[in-house]
Parts: structure tokens; C-alpha cells; sequence
């Protein structure tokens, strides 16, 4: 939960997940294997949710990174105790116990709308799971992944274009040399009296003229908003700075990064460039005093007598009214953008986006679309692989995970399309890695996730520690580890980026009504990104909720700390906080970092092992 921002100077659009129809999360549950054992080693179960493999992949050839039979991994070791054994023993569905019917009538104490909301989905889950357990359940003969075709080219009208919902769908991506070009016209200023784009008194308005252009992953998650690769925002009117300007970006899970802006000066002649072009191409600016009138014969009188090259200045590349070209192109280092045959910027490819993940190009705003054409685009279908596969890559190869001293694992709810359970069961069974926990899944369920992490952790584990995070979290297991290593062996633990005194959002977006919460402040609590808990606290969780004494609140974080403090009225809890448990992105020194693309863990490990030592790999 972000406090809202009050900058809305330089206010990005809107990037957040509307209505996410999962999350997927991961715990790290340090695995003390037996109690009566001499070894003093520890071990981490990672859970969390991720993104389903298509049918295509799950058919690759490479092995899995951890095989079913876990016996190889674990060996003859003095370390082969009842707690690995029962890990060995790998079951793709979760043990988490929710009996449907004790709660057939009316909700209990601290259940409320959440408690129906969740023995509906659980009552489903459990029909669709014998459903596909019986073998009734067929996938289509058509294998649609492995035959979507690869166009060379696309073309569309703009009827067609804005049927479509104003985006044109690239299926395999873009490659080195592709391009999209859009014939359009920007509109008429209009009033706007909340504009994002520039900051307002009460009462005022302003007009405006932007549109945007974006490409985007539509492939990398379903059920939320697909990442900015490229945002592309001429700003004709209405600007914070009064100027027409042109902004640039890209955006991950709500996390927008440094804004390029073309404000009409050219680029530095020590800055940077990109393919051999600058960033920024000059333009006539409004204080440069070339009035509408002049610009049609200014120029050519400047050429009148001169025999040596003249140097010239453009306008601003787009008009209210006025038809445009615009092409969008792909170079080796970044992407150039051309309008009507010139040159305007260039933005540089930045860490954590590819070009294969680029799978659409939308366009809104104040903008009529005429038509949209994209060439040169790949032949072959990319491998999509999903944040799952990559993290395995990541951190996820740490010594401690790759010797089963710590264990990974990731938790995913049922599917509404029967077919994509069906896929996740065989992906399950393959890999070894994923726990499915049998409810129909819902954003504002994803507290059940976590209950089932600590119940996992705790009975088929045997953890001494718990540890809960997103699977856009990188996180160094070895100093996670430590953390909760610190506070002592017998105590009772809760880790992590704690919040005190928050205070509920009543308004907004992330808004609680005093229905669903009616105190003032919400208990302390962890940011759910990444946090640690002991044994204890996790089998208290799971104990709780299988006899119906759990309280739920749809903020799963919440409802953590509060499970915690009810815990703590009973026995001492061990708080600890750090801010290296990062809620927004990476810090140096961090212990997990939030909002990582997959190919940022990849850049973050690779430093790790370069370098020994943290280092960001932030999109700048």
C-alpha cells in the first residue's frame, strides 16, 4: 500500500494493476530439518504465485532445474531427516484445510463478506480440481500457442484499429530493424479541470492536447495491466511547463521510471546517443518568436545567396488538426522515432525490457488514428519465458537453494478457463515447484495464499522460518537468513520493512470502507513485498484459520500483522525492522527489492556474482 503521491507536476499516466486477478507470491522458509539432529543448518522455503507456461513450453527439452525426485538433491546426507523426507514427498495440491460446509451459515466473527467471498471460491475450486483430477476435462486439440502465426507485416484501418480497442497486436514481438508506423491527426485542444499533467487551483481548467503511444507486453501476465516498454507522450498543450513537449518512459507493475523529456533544445554534444542519433532534436520553440505566418517563407529566405549548408530548426513536430506520419523504429541500442521524414528522438533500450516482450502498440489520447502499419517484424515465435523461469535463473541459483538447504516453492490459485488448470497441473507435476491451493482466484483472496505458505512451511517443510514475497521480488536468500539468524534461536520473529501507526485510505483507489476495517490505525505490519516469520507464528496462522478463529482482511499484509499482534498477546514476538526489505524498487544494500522485471533479477544476480557484493539494476 503506497501513500498517494502528491506530485502531479510531472505525473506519469496511471500504471497500476485495475483489477489483478492473481499475485503471485513466494516464501522463503529457512528448513531446520530435525530437531534432534546435530546439524545446526537452515533451510528457506520460497513460495509464491507466478505465471503460467503455455502448452509450447512445457514441452522444452531442457531439463528442469529441480527434478521431481528430490531424493538426488538430498542425498545421503546427515540432513535427510523427517523434515526433508517430507519434502521429498512432493504434493502438487495444497494440505491447507478449509471445510466449506462448518461454514454454511452465517458468517462468524472477524469473517465477514471476505469469509463468504472465500468459501465460494474455495467450494468452486474444489469442483473444478475433481473435475480435472477425473480426467473430464480435455484441452483443445488445436494447440493454439504453437500455431499463432508470425506475420511479417501488419496493417491496419483505423476503423479497424479502434474496434480493436486502439491496439494492434504484434504476436511475436518486435526484432532488430522493426518498425510501426501510425498515420494520425492530434485534436483540438479541449478544457481539462484535474489534467495529470499540470498542476491546477480549485476551480481552475486548462486545455489540453496529448496522446499517447505505448508498447506494451501484453503476454507477461493475465489479469494485469501489461508493462510500458516504450511510453511515448507528445504533449502538445497543457504541460506543466507550457511548452509543447514530448516525454518518455517505461513502466513495471505501477513503478514508473526517470521521465526523458524533449523540451525543443537539442541534446548535449557530450551526451550520450543512441545508434549515432541524439536524444533530442531541436525545434522552433514558442520564445523563439517565428510566428505561424513566417514559417512558410522564413526559411527560404534564408537559402537566398548562400552557397555554404544552412543550418535549420523545425516546429514542433505535431499540430492540433494537422495529419502526421510517424514511425516508430528499432535500432540495436534503442528506439528512434521519425515524424514525417525527420528525425525527432530517440530513447534508449533500458534494463529489464526486451524487445521480443513488445506485443502490442496501443495509442490513446487526443489522437484520430488513420491507419497503422508494422513491417520487419519477426519470423519465429519468441520463448515467452515467465517470471517463474527467469527468477529460477536468478537468485533463485543461491548455493543454499541449490544444495536444498533452502527450498523454493510457488503458490497459484485455480484459473476461471478450466484449459489453464490443466496446463498448471502438468507444469506443477513437472517442475516440482508449485503448490496450487484450490480456490477460484481473486485479488482480494490472495490472503489465502499466505495462509497456505505458512501452513506448508510448517507441516510439509518442517521450516524454522517463513518468508512471504512477491514474485517480482529479488531477494538475497543468505542475507534474509541472517536477518532472522540475528534475533536468536527459540524466539518468535516477525521481519521485515514494518509499518507503525498507518492509518487506513478511505478514499481512492485503495480506499477500505469502516465496514471492512472500523479502527483508526491498522496494527503494525510488514510490507508485503517480502517478510520473515518464525515457526511458530506460522502454525498459529494455519492452526487458526483450519478452525475458523482466523480473522481475514483483504490486504494480506494487514492481515499479517494482525494475525502477529494476536499472536504476540500470548507469547513475545521479536519485531524487527529494516528498511532493506525495499517496498519500492532497489536501495543499495538491500535485502529484497521490489518490482524487479525478470530481466532486471537477471542483471541483479549476474552483478551479485560479478562483483560479491548488491548492486540495482534500475530502469534509468
Amino acid at each position: 500500500m503506497a501513500a498517494e503521491d502528491t506530485k502531479k507536476v510531472e505525473a506519469e499516466p496511471e500504471c497500476q494493476q485495475e483489477t489483478p486477478v492473481k499475485e503471485d507470491e513466494k516464501a522463503i522458509v529457512p528448513v531446520e530439518p530435525s530437531r534432534q539432529e546435530d546439524d545446526d543448518s537452515n533451510s528457506l522455503l520460497l513460495t509464491k504465485p507466478y505465471v503460467l507456461d503455455s502448452e509450447e513450453e512445457l514441452q522444452e527439452k531442457e531439463a528442469p532445474f529441480r527434478p521431481l525426485d528430490v531424493t538426488q538433491v538430498v542425498a545421503k546426507t546427515p540432513m535427510d531427516s523427517r523434515g526433508f523426507n517430507r519434502i521429498r514427498k512432493f504434493e502438487t495440491l495444497s494440505s491447507l484445510n478449509f471445510d466449506v460446509n462448518s461454514l454454511s451459515g452465517e458468517p462468524k466473527d472477524g469473517f465477514g463478506d471476505i469469509q463468504k467471498s472465500a468459501t465460494e471460491a474455495f467450494s468452486v475450486g474444489k469442483r473444478f480440481w475433481e473435475e480435472i483430477e477425473s480426467g473430464r476435462i480435455k484441452l483443445p486439440s488445436e494447440n493454439r500457442t504453437s500455431n499463432e502465426s508470425c506475420p511479417n507485416s501488419i496493417s491496419l484501418k483505423g476503423s479497424v484499429f479502434r474496434e480493436k480497442g486502439n491496439i494492434i497486436v504484434l504476436p511475436c514481438g518486435m526484432t532488430l530493424g522493426s518498425h510501426v508506423t501510425v498515420v494520425g491527426r492530434p485534436r483540438e485542444a479541449h478544457a481539462e479541470q484535474d489534467p495529470k499533467i499540470s498542476l491546477l487551483k480549485s476551480g481552475q481548467y486548462l486545455m489540453v492536447s496529448q496522446f499517447m503511444m505505448e508498447l506494451q507486453g501484453l503476454k507477461t501476465v493475465d489479469g494485469e495491466d501489461p508493462p510500458r516498454i516504450l511510453h511515448f507522450n507528445p504533449r502538445l498543450k497543457g504541460d506543466w511547463s507550457g511548452k509543447p513537449v514530448i516525454e518518455q518512459n517505461t513502466c513495471y507493475r505501477m513503478q514508473w521510471g526517470s521521465a526523458h523529456r524533449c523540451e525543443g533544445w537539442k541534446s548535449r554534444a557530450d551526451e550520450e546517443t543512441v545508434d549515432g542519433q541524439v536524444k533530442c532534436e531541436k525545434w522552433i520553440r514558442d520564445d523563439d518568436d517565428h510566428s505561424e505566418e513566417t514559417k512558410s517563407s522564413w526559411w527560404l529566405n534564408r537559402l537566398i545567396g548562400r552557397t555554404k549548408k544552412v543550418s535549420f530548426d523545425w516546429p514542433y513536430p505535431f499540430a492540433e488538426g494537422k495529419l502526421f506520419v510517424l514511425t516508430l523504429s528499432a535500432g540495436l541500442e534503442g528506439y528512434h522515432v521519425n515524424v514525417d521524414g525527420r528525425h525527432i528522438t530517440s530513447f534508449p533500450y533500458r534494463t529489464g525490457f526486451a524487445l521480443e516482450d513488445a506485443t502490442g502498440l496501443a495509442l490513446n489520447g487526443d489522437i484520430d488514428v488513420n491507419a497503422v502499419f508494422a513491417a520487419s517484424l519477426p519470423s519465429a515465435h519468441p520463448s515467452f519465458a515467465p517470471q517463474r523461469h527467469l527468477e529460477m535463473k536468478s537468485w533463485m541459483q543461491h548455493n543454499l537453494i541449490k544444495s536444498s538447504h533452502v527450498v523454493a516453492r510457488f503458490f497459484v490459485a485455480l484459473h476461471a478457463r478450466k484449459e489453464v488448470n490443466i496446463e498448471l497441473k502438468k507444469e506443477a507435476e513437472f517442475f516440482g515447484d508449485i503448490v496450487i491451493v484450490p480456490y477460484m482466484d481473486n485479488y482480494d483472496l490472495v490472503v489465502l495464499k499466505t495462509v497456505a505458505i505458512c501452513e506448508y512451511g510448517v507441516r510439509t517443510a518442517s521450516a524454522k522460518y517463513i518468508m512471504k514475497c512477491d514474485d517480482d521480488t529479488f531477494v538475497r536468500v543468505d542475507a534474509v537468513l541472517n536477518e532472522a539468524k540475528k534475533v536468536g534461536d527459540g524466539k518468535s520473529l516477525y521481519v521485515g520493512n514494518i509499518n507503525y501507526y498507518h492509518k487506513p485510505l478511505r478514499y481512492g483507489k485503495w480506499s477500505v470502507t469502516y465496514e471492512e476495517w472500523p479502527e483508526e490505525d491498522y496494527p503494525p505490519y510488514a510490507n508485503g513485498p517480502g517478510y520473515i516469520l518464525s515457526s511458530d507464528v506460522a502454525d498459529f496462522i494455519a492452526t487458526e484459520f483450519e478452525k475458523h478463529r482466523l480473522k481475514l482482511f483483504k490486504m494480506e499484509d494487514v492481515s499479517m500483522g494482525m494475525w502477529v499482534e494476536q499472536y504476540n498477546s500470548t507469547k513475545r514476538v521479536e519485531y524487527v525492522h529494516s528498511l532493506k526489505f525495499c517496498q519500492f524498487g532497489c536501495i543499495e544494500d538491500y535485502y529484497t527489492a521490489h518490482y524487479q522485471s525478470p530481466r532486471q533479477m537477471l542483471c541483479m544476480w549476474n552483478k551479485l556474482q560479478l562483483y560479491g557484493r548488491p548492486q540495482c539494476c534500475n530502469m534509468r
